[in-house]
């Protein structure tokens, strides 16, 4: 096999890699990124583990849309809910929770919308126990989930992110977690941006009160800020205010969070995020230069039924750029091996995609295939043996 090396593209343009006017803020870590080309346009403490509080839904979210998609659950599905969910529990009565009775059954949509409108608690533990058959065991499964996508510092010690001393997560990961359940979730994603919950299956008196002055969503910027696209916030005594948070303006999207923030409340929470978000919209731009799906080169195949197969990114590939200073010679190109060997399934890494700028590597995807491409028979496989003999191709 022999490494080829495409050149896609060479551009003069305007605009600088690494943000010339930095953001300040009290929080004590803050991250933020351009989705759609990873670059980092915020880093405060971003590497420090710190109680994450409520964010660590977000896993918990995760391994529950991870059952979905994999069709071991369905949104119209019932879920049990057992004497550690009930609102009685006396670890529920400070805490954020749907308001939930044992013997009672919720669907899994409702309990998907109590975890990100109502930061429901206690649907965090029927969700762990309906998957994992305890917290205790989900939790393993959201360490586990959490390796698998490239977050190899957080540490989960429940699923409803009440203080505890295993919970642990960095604002790093908690933005690529983000990135995450955007890409690999994208039919479920727009449920962040919900405004109102009402749950309409209460059980007790008390419950029916409480959810009637607790529908609307604990993140404020999506009140806000036009474009906010929701995900979710979280809030400690000891850890103060945090939120991940993502919007979605001029067809860019960004990734923030914020963690270790001491504000009176919500509101100013969201204010804080709203001041980092326009931030990056106001001192940055974005050069696109392939969506996802897009062909971007045919890679030969040996072995295979077909000659070709085409090469794409799973998301949109582009550059983020600093405003107003001049910059010349970015270069976009593939690397990839020739020829891939057959059989190809679709989504198998082929290469990568890379646009440098003086040398230096600023954004980086997988080369993917964008089909199968199966194996040929074996007589198809001498007649090509032969043809590589004789001189062909």
């Amino acid at each position: 096999m022999k490494k080829i090396i495409y050149f896609l593209s060479v551009l003069t343009m305007f605009g600088t890699v690494g943000s010339a006017h930095a953001f300040t803020t009290k929080a004590q870590s803050a991250f933020l990124i351009d989705y759609d080309s990873d670059m980092v346009l915020v880093s405060k403490s971003a590497d420090v583990l710190m109680p994450p509080s409520s964010m660590i839904k977000l896993m918990t979210l995760t391994v529950l849309f991870d059952a979905i998609k994999s069709g071991d659950l369905k949104l119209t599905d019932r879920m049990d809910v057992s004497e550690n969910a009930d609102y009685k529990n006396p670890v529920w009565q400070p805490a954020s929770k749907i308001c939930l009775v044992r013997g009672q059954t919720l669907t899994v949509r409702d309990a998907i919308l109590g975890l990100i409108v109502q930061s429901g608690g206690d649907a965090s533990v029927v969700v762990a126990e309906r998957i994992s058959g305890s917290e205790s065991a989900f939790t393993d499964k959201m360490q586990q989930t959490a390796r698998r996508i490239g977050m190899p510092l957080s540490t989960f010690g429940n699923a409803s992110g009440l203080p505890n001393p295993g919970n642990f997560m960095t604002s790093r990961e908690l933005a690529t977690l983000a990135s995450y359940i955007i890409t690999a979730h994208s039919e479920l994603y727009p449920l962040f941006a919900t405004r109102r919950f009402e749950f309409g299956e209460y059980k007790a008196d008390w419950c029916r009160e409480w959810g009637r002055t607790h529908t609307l969503n604990y993140n404020k910027l999506l009140f806000n800020m036009p474009g906010a696209e929701g995900m979710k916030t979280g809030h400690t005594s000891e850890g103060g205010y945090g939120m991940v948070a993502t919007a979605r303006v001029g067809g860019r999207r960004l990734i923030g969070v914020i963690n270790g923030f001491a504000a009176k409340n919500h509101e100013a929470l969201a204010s804080e995020m709203k001041k980092m978000l326009e931030h990056g919209y106001s001192t940055t731009f974005n050069r696109e230069f392939y969506k996802a799906g897009a062909e971007i080169v045919k890679v030969p195949v040996w072995y295979g039924r077909k000659s070709t197969v085409v090469a794409t990114v799973e998301k949109t590939f582009a550059v983020t750029l600093d405003k107003g200073q001049s910059m010349a010679g970015l270069r976009v190109v593939a690397h990839y091996d020739n020829p891939a060997v057959a059989p190809i399934i679709a989504g198998q890494k082929l290469g990568e995609i890379v646009a440098e700028l003086n040398g230096q590597v600023i954004a980086r995807a997988p080369l993917i295939a964008a089909e199968r491409v199966n194996k040929t028979q074996f007589f198809g496989r001498i007649f090509k043996n032969l043809v590589v003999i004789f001189g062909g191709r």
